[in-house]
């Protein structure tokens, strides 16, 4: 499924870690950085539920729902604005592998979650989504051939390097997430 909040997220990811891999994506960085990390800094709640929601052990489920054939980034982004106050601080917990923070034991975690999503997609995402969609559509349709010939574990080794299939329908990022059930 091609999913812009899904894009929106990996996005948000990428803007939080700040490290390019490439060219081209250190170069992204380096316009994009400033303006996320200006919109942080005014609002140290949310810059506080980012790190705790993707800096975990876990990334906090409720920043990511399963994504939906052929839905549009708002219908997506009103999944995490929707989601309860009481699930979301249980998954930043879960993702922290501990306490949560006094700052974010509040009710709004869903609301700011999700007002950081349309800044991200409408300052880093929308602006070249149709090429990212097609570059994603294209993806699909290299990996679909790729299923056929070696089945998903090849798909899920070849994601990028340290990403590996455990079976049982686990998986494993180098990036720190540790095990990944889906």
């Amino acid at each position: 499924v091609i999913s812009p909040l899904t894009e929106t997220f990996a996005t948000l990811k990428l803007l939080h870690a700040g490290v390019g891999h490439h060219p081209g994506e250190r170069e992204w960085l380096h316009a994009r950085l400033p303006g996320y990390r200006a919109v942080l800094a005014a609002d140290p709640v949310t810059a506080l539920l980012v790190r705790a929601g993707l800096g975990g052990s876990w990334i906090a489920d409720f920043l990511t729902p399963t994504p939906r054939d052929g839905e549009c980034f708002e219908d997506g982004v009103a999944r995490v604005r929707s989601a309860d106050p009481a699930d979301a601080r249980a998954h930043l917990r879960t993702s922290l592998a501990g306490p949560l923070p006094a700052a974010l034991d509040r009710d709004d975690l869903p609301e700011r979650a999700a007002a950081l999503m349309e800044h991200v997609w409408e300052t880093a995402v929308r602006p070249d989504w149709e090429r990212r969609r097609r570059v994603l559509e294209a993806d699909v349709v290299a990996r679909t051939a790729q299923v056929s010939r070696g089945g998903w574990a090849a798909v899920l080794d070849s994601l990028r390097p340290g990403t590996r299939w455990l079976g049982e329908s686990r998986f494993h990022d180098r990036e720190g997430f540790g095990v990944v059930h889906h």
